[in-house]
This record gives structure tokens, sequence and C-alpha cells, in this order.
């Protein structure tokens, strides 16, 4: 058994001190701690593992968003995904509404002692309709120079079945000169559940003479629409052709606060809902000043409540030469005579720009 080859015979000898010459030279940290040469192995740029992360610099400081919109998850930033999405107008419109909602709940806004409450019209109420004015009615402005700094009354013509040319003339002052007409509304107004109590918030103010004094005293703006109810419910064969102005008590208000009176005129409006009959039985059984048929209601059996939208008609505001009134005191206010023949002027006025501007419009709807 000794004298047979074995299978180990022919095993390859490893000689270890050839090995170890063979591997590449190894470095040491270069670190000196107290004059004494670190003794690990260097491993990335000439430091061992230890100094080396010892050595790295700081980590940028984590800052986080203020914005409530934007809450970092794992390291995305949502708000520019958010800006991607959306697009900057719409973003800028959430951040707006986050805004609001963070001072509704914290109680950081102020209501004047008529209601009004400036930082729910601002951010809600005027954002929400902005789209039928800008794109839908496309209203068009003109004359914003005669608006004054103070207190001012702003005296338009009234018509549409709906009121909608008072919301559209509140918007388009805003936009043009940055302050808010507080415009005066009939009971009916704030009779109307749910209604009241917006209408309020939005700045309108009960038609008294006493609550439009104290506005017009403070320097305020103040709309008015003396054909009231016969303006925006008369006929639609009438249109554009101004109702009677009452008593003329806006021009006594205007006389005793010594303030312009701005007459203006909006063309558009008439053409939103035709008035094409008045059903005066109904409108007496719910206590309505009118009861419109309108052509858009023949349309509700094919297109249901679609077919009750307003006409997309073409809107032009312009706002006239203002009346000035201090040339004849506060003492015509209780002057019949010279308050009719105000208001005569007045009504004059704004039916002569509706003309001009009629003359003027190349259609209805473009």
């Amino acid at each position: 058994m000794m004298g047979q080859p074995s299978d180990h015979d022919d095993a390859e000898v490893i000689d270890m001190a050839a090995q170890r010459a063979a591997r590449e030279p190894r470095t040491r940290c270069l670190v000196v701690v107290d004059e004494r040469s670190c003794r690990n192995y260097a491993v990335q740029d000439g430091l061992c593992r230890v100094h080396a992360l010892e050595l790295l610099p700081a980590p940028a400081p984590v800052v986080e968003p203020q914005d409530p919109v934007s809450r970092p998850s794992g390291g995305v930033d949502i708000l520019e995904g958010l800006r991607d999405v959306l697009g900057e107008q719409w973003l800028d419109s959430l951040k707006d509404v986050a805004s609001f909602m963070r001072r509704r709940l914290t109680g950081d806004y102020e209501v004047d002692d008529f209601g009004f409450d400036r930082d729910l019209t601002e951010s809600v109420l005027l954002p929400m309709i902005r789209p039928l004015h800008r794109v839908y009615w496309r209203v068009s402005s003109s004359g914003s120079e005669h608006l004054p700094a103070g207190g001012g009354l702003v005296v338009s013509n009234h018509a549409g079945t709906l009121p909608a040319d008072a919301l559209m003339l509140g918007l388009d002052v805003f936009d043009e000169v940055g302050r808010h007409p507080r415009p005066l509304g009939a009971d009916l107004v704030f009779k109307l559940p749910g209604v009241g109590q917006l209408a309020r918030k939005s700045g309108v103010t009960l038609a008294s003479g006493g609550d439009a004094q104290r506005l017009l005293d403070r320097g305020s703006l103040v709309a008015v629409w003396p054909e009231g109810f016969k303006g925006i419910g008369k006929p639609y064969r009438d249109r554009y052709r101004l109702a009677r102005f009452g008593r003329g008590g806006f021009v006594a208000t205007a006389l005793r606060a010594q303030v312009p009176i701005i007459p203006t005129a909006i063309v558009g409006s008439e053409e939103i809902y035709p008035l094409l009959w008045d059903v005066k039985a109904i409108a007496r059984v719910f206590g309505l000043p009118y009861f419109p048929i309108v052509p858009q209601m023949f349309s509700l059996p094919i297109l249901g409540p679609a077919g009750l939208l307003p006409l997309p008609s073409k809107w032009a505001i312009h706002y006239g030469e203002p009346i000035d009134t201090t040339a004849y005191g506060p003492e015509a206010a209780d002057d019949p005579m010279i308050v009719f023949d105000l208001a005569e002027q007045v009504r004059e006025r704004i039916q002569q720009q509706l003309y001009t501007m009629l003359m003027g419009r190349r259609s209805v709807f473009f």
C-alpha cells in the first residue's frame, strides 16, 4: 500500500511568502492624532473608515415648508408636483383657499357693523363669479376714472329678470379701482332664506336712507338701482328703456352727504333672461314682485336644468361723468323740486349713455 501513488502527490504547493509579496502594498491612514499616526489601513482618500466618517461635511439642514399644502413625503416636493398638474393659476387659488380656511379657523378676520365680511367676499364670493364676468359674459368697462376716491353714489340701470347686473357691477368696480361698492338691496333680498345672510356678508345693505347716509359719511362707494323691481321685471320689448326712478330718495341721500353721483350704464344684462310674460296671479300667490316666463323654460323638457342657464350675451359697463352735488348744499335734500330735477337729470344721463353704447354695439353675443 505504501508504494502506490497518492491522489495528493500532484497537489499544488502554495508559497505563502510569495503570495504576500505579490499583494499590492496597503497604506496606513494619514491622520495624525497627538503626534501619533493612525495605524488603521486607509480605505478612502487616504483615510480609514473611522476618520473618513468624522471628516465628512455635515448634511445641510432640512427646512420644513410653512405652506400647509406643501408637505414633503419621501423627499418629494408635493408643491412642485401640484404646480405641474394644476398650473400656476389653480395652484395660487388652492393656496388662497388654504389661507382663507386657516383664517376662518383662527378667527383672524373682521366683519363690520353692517355685516360685511371682506375676507369672505374677496377670497370666496368674488372668485366664484369672476368666470362669469371674464369668460361667460366677457364684460368690458370704461370710465372707471370717474369713480371717486372718497364717498360716491353709483347709480345704474337694472334689468335681466335676475339681478346679475348688481353682481357684475360690484366685481367690475373692485377689479378696476380696488373698492367695494356697497349695494342697497330691497327688503325681499333679506327675507329669502340663505340669500339674505349671504347678501349681508357680501356687502349688501338695506335700501334705507339712514344706512346709506352712514356709509357715504364714512367715505364708502354706494351702489343703487332706482328702477328696482320695475327694472329687472320689465318685458323684453321694453329693453333698455328706463323705468321711473321713484321718488328720488337716492338724490336726497347724496345731497345730504355732499358726494358725487356717478351715472352708470350697463348693456348686455337685458338679454340673459328675456322676459316674455309676467304671470301676476302666480306672483301674488308667492308674494313676489313678478313671476317671469323666459324662453329658457321651454327647453327644460329637452335640456333639463341646464336649459335654465342665462344666455351668454356680451356685456359693457360705462361709468359716466360725475354729477356734483356740492353746488346745491346739504339743505337742498329737503327741497322736492331740486331732488326731482336731479333724479331726472341722472335718469337722462344713463338713458343717453345706453343709446350711445347700443349704437356702437356689433352684436348681442359678440
